[in-house]
C-alpha cells in the first residue's frame, strides 16, 4: 500500500460493526496521491497525502 512520504501516515486496521453487531476486519486508506515535488531542489515523484498538500509541506514542481 502506499504510504505519505511527508509524514509517514499509512493504512490504519480495526474493526466493521454491523447493524446486528457482527465483527469484521476493516482498513483505513489514507488518500496519497503521486506528485511530482522539489526534493532537495530538484523536482522529484513521490507520494504523498492530500493533508500535507492543503497545509503546504509541499512545494509542487511545476
Amino acid at each position: 500500500m502506499a504510504k505519505c512520504e511527508i509524514c509517514n501516515k499509512g493504512v490504519t486496521f480495526g474493526i466493521r460493526v454491523s447493524h446486528s453487531h457482527r465483527r469484521s476486519n476493516r482498513a483505513w486508506k489514507p488518500n496519497v496521491v503521486k506528485v511530482k515535488a522539489i526534493v532537495n531542489g530538484t523536482p522529484k515523484r513521490i507520494n504523498v497525502c492530500t493533508r500535507c498538500l492543503r497545509s503546504g509541506k509541499v512545494t509542487r514542481a511545476v
